[in-house]
C-alpha cells in the first residue's frame, strides 16, 4: 500500500523502527487493504511520532461513494473510518479540520519536517520523469488491466522540498525507488486539491 509505504519512508528519515515494531502496530490498528489518511496518523500515534491531520471532512464525504476508486470499499469502510475520527482526540491522535496552504507546507518542510500528502495520481506530473506513472501500477495484483485513465486516482507522496527560486516542489513517489520526484507548485496544488482527496495531508515532525 502506498500510504504505509509512505509511512516507512518517513519513519526512516525520523528514527528507524524494526519490521517487527512496524508489522506489530499496522496489525495491532488492524490496518485493511483500504488504507485511509487517518489511519496513518493512528500509526503514527501508535509508533510515538508526532504529528498533525489536516483534512476537509472530519469523516466520510458520502459523495465519494459514487467514485470508482471509492466504490468497492466504501460501504465496509465508511463506518469504521468514522468511527476512528470520533475517537481521535481521545486516542491522542491530532486532527484539524482546515484548509493548509502551500505557504504552511513550505514553513513545515524548510524546518527540516516532512508530510504524508494524498494526491490524485491522474493529475501528478513529474518533470524528471520520462514516462508518467501507468494507472495499472495502482490495480490489485492480478486485476486485469485496460490502460484506461481514470478522473480520479488516490495516492499518497512524501513532500520532502522545494525551491522557491524555480517554484519546484519535491517529493517521493513510493510507486519508485530510485529517484526524487519533483513537480511545479502549481500542478502539485491541483494534484492535492483535486475532488477526492478532501486536501488531506499528515504533518510529521522531526524532532530535534
Amino acid at each position: 500500500d502506498c500510504g504505509l509505504a509512505c509511512s516507512r519512508m518517513v519513519l526512516k528519515y525520523l528514527h528507524p523502527v524494526s519490521d517487527e515494531e512496524f508489522q506489530g502496530a499496522c496489525w495491532e490498528l488492524k490496518l485493511t487493504q483500504s488504507v485511509w489518511t487517518i489511519d496513518l496518523a493512528y500509526l503514527m500515534c501508535q509508533l510515538r511520532v508526532r504529528h498533525r491531520f489536516c483534512t476537509q471532512t472530519l469523516g466520510v464525504d458520502k459523495g465519494f461513494r459514487n467514485q470508482s476508486f471509492y466504490k468497492k470499499h466504501f460501504d465496509t469502510e465508511e463506518d469504521r473510518v468514522n468511527e476512528l475520527f470520533l475517537k481521535a482526540e481521545s486516542k491522542g491522535v491530532v486532527v484539524n479540520k482546515c484548509s493548509v496552504t502551500i505557504q504552511e507546507i513550505q514553513e513545515h518542510i524548510y524546518q527540516g519536517h516532512v508530510a504524508i500528502v494524498l494526491v490524485n495520481a491522474v493529475v501528478l506530473v513529474c518533470e524528471l520523469c520520462s514516462s508518467p506513472v501507468k494507472y495499472c501500477c495502482f490495480l490489485p495484483v492480478g486485476q486485469k488491466c485496460f490502460c484506461r485513465k481514470p478522473e480520479y486516482q488516490g495516492h499518497f507522496v512524501v513532500v520532502c522540498g522545494f525551491n522557491r527560486s524555480t517554484g519546484c516542489i519535491f517529493y517521493n513517489n513510493p510507486a519508485y525507488s530510485d529517484r526524487v520526484c519533483c513537480t511545479s507548485i502549481s500542478n502539485f496544488e491541483e494534484a492535492r486539491m483535486s475532488y477526492g482527496t478532501d486536501e488531506d495531508i499528515l504533518f510529521i515532525f522531526k524532532e530535534s
